[in-house]
């Protein structure tokens, strides 16, 4: 009885708690964190140089940057996100393992790290415990929360979530134990080492297009998830919350921009009504189920879907 009543405080973690509410009077002050600033200035400045470096390139240094991207956008969306964060399907060791080290080539946090932040967020979304609050602009929800200290309550909220669903992970812990490592080797050294080796490519260019400008295009296309999707967009099935859906966010984030959606149903597996439809992740799941890899994917019903549009949605829906 005991695990069972875990399981289902584990399963609420990530629907939102209205009983929250942020504390009065001045807000903590903003501090800064320079060596996140000066880090992520010279990533976009080595980013912007990789764009002019594309002619150059050969085309199979193209091709395996857009697979290192393909990979490592996995790693979030299909891993940290819909996996470990939401607990949406069931994954089999072999696909845990490809996931994590997808995850380590996004580098965008470890998965423990990153399924807690994603957890409280979902929680309090819009909130001053909502690590990427995008009622403090656009700007802050993209990027700018990764150059200040947390918010005070983030870390709260935080510590108080119930993880042993992650702490008993053994491939999560593993990631988190050897983090620094894995992004060094998967990150960085095999998107630079492969088309040096494989068919001649410099390393300058093997380094700056699928290492350097591979690597900032995933940090922006999760961003915007947290950014353009909680500001532009229509609200079809629930317009009391910030999350939109998105179409130009669902192509950069392969399937994550259907965000109205996520926020309202963040348990179903696909984060769309619409299946595969503009969704590679949702796609890359049902492939691993029919390579029996995964299992138990968890849907919304039909009904409940469109009683949700009828009772909350602001009459935007369309049916596909």
């Amino acid at each position: 009885a005991a695990l069972r009543g875990r399981q289902i405080y584990i399963w609420m973690e990530d629907v939102f708690d209205n009983t929250y509410k942020e504390k009065e009077g001045p807000k903590p002050q903003r501090i800064i964190v320079w060596k996140n600033v000066i880090l992520m200035t010279l990533l976009h400045i080595g980013a912007v140089y990789g764009i002019f470096l594309i002619p150059s390139a050969a085309p199979l240094t193209l091709v395996w940057s857009a697979i290192c991207f393909l990979i490592s956008a996995l790693g979030i969306t299909a891993g940290a996100h819909r996996l470990w964060s939401h607990r949406s399907y069931k994954a089999t060791l072999p696909l845990r393992i490809f996931l994590g080290v997808a995850n380590s080539m996004a580098f965008q946090n470890d998965i423990f790290e990153w399924a807690r932040d994603h957890r409280v967020h979902h929680k309090y979304s819009e909130t001053d415990a909502d690590p990427h609050n995008a009622v403090r602009g656009f700007f802050f929800a993209h990027i700018g929360w990764l150059l200040v200290r947390k918010h005070p309550d983030v870390i709260e909220k935080g510590r108080k979530l119930e993880l042993s669903d992650l702490l008993s992970d053994k491939v999560v812990m593993f990631q988190r134990k050897y983090y620094k490592l894995s992004v060094l080797l998967m990150c960085f050294f095999i998107p630079m080492f492969v088309p040096w080796y494989l068919w001649g490519e410099s390393l300058w260019v093997a380094y700056f297009l699928p290492a350097l400008l591979r690597y900032t295009l995933v940090l922006n296309a999760t961003w915007l998830v947290n950014s353009a999707a909680h500001m532009w967009g229509n609200r079809p099935y629930d317009k009391n919350i910030n999350p939109r859906e998105n179409r130009f966010v669902t192509f950069s984030a392969i399937g994550e921009g259907f965000h109205n959606y996520h926020h309202t149903f963040p348990y179903d597996y696909a984060t769309s009504e619409f299946g595969c439809k503009l969704n590679i992740t949702t796609c890359f799941i049902d492939l691993m189920c029919f390579l029996g890899l995964a299992k138990d994917r968890k849907r919304v019903s039909r009904e409940l879907v469109l009683a949700r549009i009828q009772r909350t949605g602001d009459g935007s829906h369309r049916s596909g």
